[in-house]
């Protein structure tokens, strides 16, 4: 077994960018600059969007962050986004999910303009990287590629079996690993929660990116040998064990799956570190006007 480590792979990345915002500053007169738009106090979304702050000035970004409590309205927001859309000082644009029951995300994600939406959701960006054409990449999907070609893992003509379906994850990397391209070339399958007899598809994977958001789903007996495993599950329980109140379990069971498998991704220090890559590589290519001149 060898691990795909995200932190390795994020530290590296982290330091080409950090000399790619340095250039823009050199040449522009300012930094990449990134605003996150953040609504209530929900704990994961608080952990996520502080880290996304770090990592901006780490690598000499500047960051923003735009809060807001648990009742602003939606019409309150979309005027926000607008004018953070206006607003040629800022590159990127991110809006924390999950927001409030009272607030449509689809109108939300739908109002950032799409040259500015480093986390790639806008439907624009979804449908440029399905025909392959320059966009912004959902940032973990993004952050998922960058490692297979780290680690060099070969992609081409191999049955790729992405567990899960959604939006922000399943189906964008469902897309990129079919792409005529690498990371791609890939058969996939895409199993989720009605699929009868996930284990008969993921037997057969020999890359195996599992993303359902239940702890330990995938053991040891539903992978075959030599298997690269892509764990993107984050399950936080409470803990006792640790300064933060909380332990992180990924949706692959690691103790029994590693031992079969030929390249895995630990929980944490793998996938939830190369998001941050993600999106910090589509702000600086915001910035640069690589994507949409």
């Amino acid at each position: 077994m060898n691990l795909l480590d995200g932190k390795y792979v994020s530290e590296k990345i982290k330091q080409e960018i950090a000399e790619e915002a340095a250039k823009v500053l050199a040449t522009r007169g300012r930094k990449p600059h990134l605003v996150a738009v953040l609504v209530g106090h929900d704990g994961g979304s608080e952990t996520y969007v502080a880290s996304k702050m770090r990592n901006c000035e780490a690598v000499g970004f500047k960051s923003s962050l735009v809060r807001y409590e648990d009742d602003v309205t939606e019409e309150e927001l979309l005027i926000k986004v607008a004018e953070l859309n206006a607003d040629e000082d800022i590159d990127g644009i991110i809006v924390q999910l999950p927001l409030p029951k009272h607030i449509d995300p689809e109108k939300v994600t739908e109002k950032i303009d799409h040259r500015k939406d480093v986390d790639g959701f806008h439907p624009i960006n979804l449908g440029r990287m399905q025909r392959n054409l320059p966009s912004f990449i959902p940032a973990t999907p993004y952050g998922i590629t960058l490692m297979l070609k780290e680690y060099n893992i070969e992609t081409s003509g191999k049955h790729c079996v992405v567990v899960g379906r959604s939006n922000i994850v399943g189906s964008p990397i469902s897309i990129l690993m079919a792409r005529n391209t690498y990371p791609g070339n890939c058969t996939v399958t895409v199993c989720h929660s009605r699929t009868p007899d996930i284990k008969k598809f993921t037997l057969d994977a020999d890359i195996l990116i599992v993303a359902i958001g239940k702890k330990n789903f995938i053991t040891a007996d539903m992978v075959k040998d030599g298997v690269v495993v892509i764990d993107v599950g984050m399950n936080r329980e409470t803990s006792t064990l640790t300064k933060s109140g909380y332990k992180l379990y990924g949706d692959v069971d690691f103790e029994g799956v590693s031992q079969k498998a030929s390249w895995i991704t630990p929980v944490p220090g793998g996938v939830g570190l190369m998001t941050i890559i993600g999106l910090l590589k589509n702000t600086l290519a915001s910035a640069n006007k690589e994507v949409y001149s």
